[in-house]
């Protein structure tokens, strides 16, 4: 490499000055011996210099490593391969800065927090609070969601008011800010006592409580939400603390180019609503959730669902579709009875349309095979039909609604959402103009005319709950080789508390 490329890679003024100034001395320079010397040195004082970025370090390397722990809230694989709140969030950065996501978990909270900026992670994203301690030894991005913690008991067991009604053991995970809020609330009271495990995620404190293990846990509002139709003999008793923000950690050490530039991305991310139609993904089913039916969908996965599976699986892969979204589509559309029929002549497993079917080449639509196929073979054309700049997951949610109300209307509603001055592309925004489409000072300007709008967002609400109950029902299953958990899961009755805001 020549000294002329060696500064052009160069960004530091001194050393362009340095380069400068040699190259005046080299040409006063016959001796070659001097000449060689002279090169040497300088090339191991480049060698040895600070002068490249973190960010700038990171692209030449050309991949970008987290550091998280596995979760239903930071980061897991699945039939659509890899997912997360935390992960979806840290891959659209890396995408932003044309790199490749690398993803390292840690076996403990504490251990990701010592090891990040190391070579395990340039950051660390895994629903992180932002405490004093920790800005100790890390430095945070901008927050991205906000969180509260929170106290879970069992059910059936006296609920506690305040921490000082608590009757039994409180376990927390070690170095994590539910610890550091306890002991500040020690100094008002000074009887509580908890005990602090490592090793262990949100989710196993709410199976801990579940089960009878342990009598509370103190957990984040997303992790509740996440799991708690799963293990709904844990119940929420009250609020710890007060809004948190949820951050990146970044080490001390750095020089601050890496964190300008997830702040940068992080501001775009939230301010296009990507988060909440995420937090929307995530957490719709807990919004309308039913004690009765999650009973009665638990029953039927044991029943039903095994009748099935193979071919959703199928169906699934031939048309790119989660075969878990397959699944919870055809439960809400029949409870995976292949004859059910609505008032309306609708027809199967996935209750198709004569017109649909014909569409599909179904030639009987009682036939399981058939209806699956042809379900799934029709909600792939309307995936496909919405416009190529619709990012997931709002291409998922509004074909499902689309498979519910026809094109036609979601169109509509994706025009009057865009005329009310919101984004036509997002889920979240068209979900507040679909039930306008019943009012006839809206529908009367609607190419497709009226239409029950309020149906389609509690169809793909339904769908989203049913979804997650399957995926985190099949985690469990590998998870727990010994024990079906969700089996014993729903046959648990319970209250429903109110849904607490994230």
């Amino acid at each position: 490499m020549s000294l002329r490329l060696i500064t052009t890679q160069l960004n530091g003024s001194e050393f362009t000055k340095t380069m400068d100034q040699l190259f005046r001395s080299f040409r006063k320079i016959r001796n070659r011996a001097t000449l060689g010397v002279l090169v040497l040195a300088f090339i191991l004082y480049v060698s040895s210099s600070q002068t490249i970025s973190d960010l700038e370090r990171v692209k030449l390397s050309g991949e970008l490593s987290i550091l998280t722990i596995p979760g239903p809230t930071t980061y897991f694989e699945d039939g659509k391969g890899k997912n997360g709140f935390d992960y979806i969030i840290a891959n659209q950065f890396a995408e932003s800065l044309d790199l490749t996501l690398k993803v390292n978990t840690a076996s403990s909270l504490r251990s990701m927090l010592l090891s990040v900026g190391g070579p395990q992670g340039n950051f660390a994203a895994a629903n992180l609070v932002t405490t004093p301690e920790r800005n100790k030894i890390l430095e945070f991005s901008d927050p991205y969601l906000n969180i509260t913690q929170q106290l879970i008991y069992r059910r059936g067991t006296k609920k506690p008011k305040t921490l000082m009604d608590l009757r039994g053991e409180l376990l927390v995970i070690k170095s994590s800010s539910h610890s550091e809020t306890l002991k500040q609330l020690k100094n008002d009271i000074p009887s509580l006592q908890w005990r602090e495990e490592d090793g262990l995620e949100m989710n196993d404190l709410i199976k801990m409580v579940h089960a009878g293990d342990i009598d509370y846990a103190i957990v984040d509002s997303l992790a509740y939400l996440v799991s708690r139709h799963i293990y709904p003999n844990a119940g929420l008793a009250f609020n710890v603390t007060g809004t948190q923000s949820v951050s990146w950690a970044f080490p001390k050490h750095g020089d601050g180019t890496l964190v300008k530039a997830a702040n940068k991305f992080l501001r775009e991310y939230v301010a296009g609503g990507h988060v909440e139609s995420l937090t929307t993904d995530m957490l719709a089913q807990s919004r309308n959730f039913s004690v009765s039916d999650s009973k009665r969908l638990g029953k039927l996965v044991d029943e039903r669902l095994p009748q099935y599976e193979t071919a959703f699986r199928n169906a699934g892969k031939e048309h790119n579709l989660d075969w878990l979204l397959l699944a919870a589509v055809s439960y809400q559309e029949s409870h995976w009875n292949p004859l059910a029929k609505s008032p309306t002549g609708v027809r199967g497993l996935m209750m198709l349309t004569l017109d649909t079917a014909k569409e599909m080449e179904v030639s009987n639509r009682l036939d399981a095979l058939q209806s699956i196929e042809g379900g799934a073979a029709y909600l792939s054309k309307i995936h496909k039909k919405l416009p190529d700049r619709i990012a997931e997951p709002d291409r998922k949610l509004l074909a499902l609604a689309a498979y519910n109300i026809g094109f036609g209307h979601l169109e509509d509603a994706r025009i009057l959402t865009q005329r009310m001055g919101g984004n036509p592309d997002l889920w979240k925004d068209v979900r507040e103009n679909l039930p306008l489409l019943s009012q006839q000072k809206h529908y009367a300007k609607a190419k497709y005319g009226y239409a029950r709008g309020t149906e389609p967002v509690v169809y793909v609400d339904n769908i989203q709950y049913y979804y997650h109950y399957l995926n985190l029902h099949f985690q469990s299953l590998k998870g727990q080789p010994t024990e079906n958990m969700i089996k014993s899961d729903i046959k648990a009755s319970w209250k429903e508390d109110s849904v607490p805001s994230i």
